[in-house]
């Protein structure tokens, strides 16, 4: 996409980025660069990106100055590959993630999301947006912190209640979802939990893959510099 091209598609769209991963082997389908996007209503205690936690956190960005940004790593990405965006929650700022998915899909560029889905609602201008998101992206990546309320709000600060709606709603749309759960210890790593959790994912015909990941202390540097 010409320069040209994309001054027709400018905005007043934008978003905070603090970081972009250029090679990334995890967070989708083949060899994918990630886009990180500041803000995020969630308070994880094993958050790793913390300083992300921040709306305002790294520098404004355009949709077109990402795509910009991203489409030098093409080369890296293949057949299976392309971009991820991450966060922080990316949701957050579901205008810049509509616009971006609209550059990305006119060049048949594989677009994935990383989210809690924590910032869903079924309220209907919020839903009319989410749709044409799902319509951009070819899958979300979705973290699921815990399923018991109480629980949930220990671990995150919030409750999941808009979280389950948002499950049970890309169930209905058949969308393609992976699933990442967290060992944190004392908290979702008890026989019960695993159960319970297990048995909720069985439901979702949409789950290609479910990813069980060990808790990790890396992020604790980033704590002590804030």
């Amino acid at each position: 996409m010409s320069s040209q091209e994309l001054a027709t598609n400018t905005s007043n769209i934008f978003a905070y980025s603090d970081k972009l991963e250029s090679f990334g082997l995890v967070d989708g389908p083949g060899v994918r660069s990630i886009l990180f996007l500041s803000g995020c209503p969630l308070r994880c205690l094993y958050c790793h990106n913390p300083e992300m936690q921040s709306a305002t956190c790294g520098k404004i960005i355009t949709p077109e100055e990402a795509y910009q940004k991203l489409i030098k790593y093409k080369r890296y990405w293949g057949d299976k590959g392309g971009v991820t965006v991450s966060g922080g929650e990316p949701l957050n700022s579901i205008d810049f993630l509509i616009e971006l998915g609209k550059i990305l899909k006119k060049e048949s560029i594989s677009y994935v999301i990383d989210t809690s889905i924590a910032t869903f609602s079924l309220e209907p201008t919020y839903l009319k947006k989410f749709d044409e998101l799902l319509s951009l992206s070819s899958l979300f990546l979705l973290d699921l912190k815990a399923l018991d309320p109480t629980l949930h709000k220990k671990i995150t600060g919030k409750d999941n209640k808009n979280i389950l709606e948002g499950y049970k709603y890309l169930k209905e749309k058949n969308f393609p979802v992976w699933i990442r759960y967290v060992l944190l210890p004392g908290y979702t790593d008890n026989e019960e939990t695993l159960k319970s959790s297990s048995d909720f994912l069985k439901q979702f015909s949409n789950i290609k893959r479910v990813e069980i990941l060990p808790y990790h202390s890396l992020a604790l540097p980033k704590y002590e510099q804030l």
